[in-house]
């Protein structure tokens, strides 16, 4: 019986995926050739040491970096195959993002920053502002859209990331460190929202993560070391 989140084709796929910085004595092999699956509606956390390349893959699957050689297929899209405007597209209509410092815009609100990526994507303004405020709904920040980020929690503010980022219905959502900043009891509030996502709205997550609590969330724990996957992990 096939697996829920498992079914057909996997949404992403790496194959023999490297990543090479620098020549000579300055070479630095990031990820050396690694495969990996994630299929439509899983949740998938990425964990290892610093430097054991978790952060390399996550950037290559958010199009902020791109393989020295191999394969990332998104769907029936060869990413690798994109130049930079390709990957921008890819970026601003397939993907969503969320990091561990929020990256709220300061002097605007809330509202106004979960706003941005339909301003991006030409979105009426009319659409944008409804769209904006049933965002931010759904992580429970009704009445707060007119507040500016200084005046919200940090909680509060992930939970605005976290609107701005589903506001464009993306496919993949890639959270990296989306609880650094928190503490014990925020952490697990951010989590049991993405989780309901996740659940609710089949949304792919992939999350980096270097806590095995918040890992836990996840349908999958991929462990890397040495810029390689030492072993994959089923969420019990």
């Amino acid at each position: 019986m096939t697996e829920p989140g498992r079914q057909g084709t996997p949404l992403i796929q790496l194959r023999g995926v490297e990543r090479v910085y620098g020549q000579g004595d300055a070479r630095v092999v990031a990820l050396g050739g690694i495969d990996l699956d994630v299929w439509p509606g899983e949740f998938v956390a990425l964990m290892g040491p610093s430097g054991s390349g978790k952060s390399t893959t996550m950037n290559i699957l958010g199009c902020l970096d791109t393989p020295t050689r191999g394969s990332y297929r998104l769907g029936d899209l060869e990413v690798t195959e994109l130049d930079g405007d390709g990957r921008a597209l890819l970026r601003r209509y397939t993907l969503g993002f969320v990091f561990q410092g929020f990256h709220l815009l300061p002097r605007v609100t809330a509202q106004e920053n979960v706003e941005l990526p339909l301003v991006y994507q030409g979105v009426p303004t009319h659409e944008r502002r409804l769209r904006a405020r049933e965002s931010l709904a759904q992580v429970g920040l009704s009445g707060r859209e007119h507040h500016v980020p200084s005046e919200l929690s940090g909680g509060q503010q992930q939970r605005v990331a976290i609107a701005r980022a589903i506001v464009s219905q993306p496919k993949v959502l890639l959270a990296d460190e989306p609880t650094g900043n928190l503490d014990s009891a925020r952490s697990h509030e951010i989590m049991a929202l993405l989780t309901r996502f996740n659940r609710e709205r089949h949304l792919t997550i992939v999350m980096v993560t270097h806590e095995p609590d918040i890992a836990a969330y996840a349908q999958r724990v991929v462990h890397f070391r040495d810029g390689h996957i030492e072993r994959i992990e089923e969420s019990s």
